[in-house]
């Protein structure tokens, strides 16, 4: 990168908007993650906005629940939530109070702090792949339930936090669909990117689960 990231802390207002706008405006970004070896640091390459109410791809489509009760909080707050049994996945809510929206960090370039992530995802094969995913991101930066709801504004020092960074011109940033999302969800172009950045994941389409039939057969 030619240009030192502004390192500037990004303020509520920025996440109080509409979920389509703040997306495409996070690529860039530096995400700030304070554990307790040190800060990391990493460069947002690619994100998928989830619109809540209106959205069958968005963990709030069908109301508040237990799990996702801090996508209807205040804008710029993490939600964190646990999937496959395996993995956690960082999201930033946007929007007004009371209307659930978020986005889906999906990659980035660790910029700080390479050497904590290493251990955590040694199936890495440089580290290019650190941060080459929604799970992986947030197993490289050490991301866990304990987050949740966690205000990124509170300032640079808190356990996640957004730096103003290097936002990249619009003719960098791509649309398309989301990975995974199948349904009436599927045809959103609501994931951005940054084009040839080597850190961004590559697109999978929704796969319908096979179901298990070995229950459903009849006994001799």
């Amino acid at each position: 990168m030619s240009e030192s990231p502004d390192r500037t802390p990004l303020p509520r207002t920025f996440f109080d908007r509409p979920v389509l706008e703040v997306a495409p405006d996070l690529l860039g970004r530096t995400l700030v993650r304070n554990t307790e070896q040190g800060p990391m640091e990493l460069r947002l390459t690619e994100v998928e906005a989830y619109a809540g109410a209106i959205d069958p791809g968005s963990h709030a489509f069908r109301g508040r629940t237990a799990r996702n009760a801090v996508m209807f909080g205040p804008p710029g707050h993490a939600y964190v939530y646990f999937t496959y049994g395996m993995w956690h996945c960082l999201n930033l809510v946007c929007g007004p109070e009371g209307h659930a929206s978020g986005v889906l960090l999906r990659a980035g370039e660790i910029l700080r702090g390479a050497d904590q992530a290493r251990p955590r995802r040694r199936s890495a094969r440089s580290d290019r792949e650190l941060a080459k995913g929604p799970a992986r991101l947030a197993t490289a930066l050490d991301v866990v339930l304990s987050l949740n709801g966690t205000d990124v504004c509170a300032g640079p020092d808190a356990p996640l936090a957004l730096l103003t960074g290097t936002p990249p011109p619009p003719d960098r940033i791509l649309t398309g669909p989301r990975t995974g999302v199948g349904g009436d969800g599927a045809s959103h172009p609501w994931r951005f990117w940054l084009t040839d950045d080597p850190t961004v994941s590559p697109y999978r389409p929704h796969t319908p689960r096979k179901r298990r039939l070995d229950s459903a057969r009849p006994t001799d």
